[in-house]
């Protein structure tokens, strides 16, 4: 009995790019522990903010940006950048194959196997991978740092350094400590 053979895999051609997307308002250690594992993974990483057209949040999605860019530094070939419309659309144009999300607790499991199902539906080109943080930043959100930071609480453990000053920066301004 002869064997089928199986063509051998293709190398991928070009740089690997992934899309971390997400509101990122603010990104928090969690969030950065998500990007440096997934630029071990990929060429290049792409964190894109989601412009809402009704909701504003903490930070503009410009400042949420800058501050992205002020905490990934040290991260080669990750960047960070706001689209409009669905997120496989902007996969699409800069070129990923792949969509990174963080599951942090069982809680996100469903809507996030969703959303996943829902985006292999609209780009079958576009896998979804799902990493899981360490234990200590697996109740972190970013609502929970605003809450915390808008009772005064230590916020600062949770998000990087340019966070926690902006963060302080915008309380001063209203006359209010974080």
């Amino acid at each position: 009995m002869q064997r089928e053979k199986t063509p051998p895999a293709r190398a991928p051609s070009g740089p690997q790019i992934a899309v971390y997307p997400g509101s990122f308002d603010p990104i928090t250690r969690g969030h950065l522990e998500i990007v440096e594992r997934a630029s071990s993974l990929f060429d290049e990483v792409i964190i894109a903010i989601g412009r809402h057209p009704t909701k504003h949040g903490y930070f503009s999605v410009e400042r949420r940006c800058a501050l992205i860019e002020a905490s990934i530094g040290h991260l080669p070939g990750v960047r960070a950048a706001a689209f409009d419309g669905l997120v496989v659309d902007f996969c699409r144009e800069v070129g990923a194959k792949a969509m990174v999300r963080g599951l942090r607790a069982i809680g996100d499991f469903e809507p996030e196997f969703r959303m996943a199902q829902a985006n292999r539906d609209l780009a079958p080109e576009i896998e979804t991978i799902f990493l899981i943080p360490r234990p200590e930043h697996m109740y972190v959100s970013s609502s929970l740092v605003r809450e915390i930071a808008s009772h005064g609480g230590d916020f600062e453990r949770y998000v990087p350094g340019p966070v926690a000053e902006a963060m302080h920066s915008r309380y001063a301004a209203e006359g209010r400590e974080a």
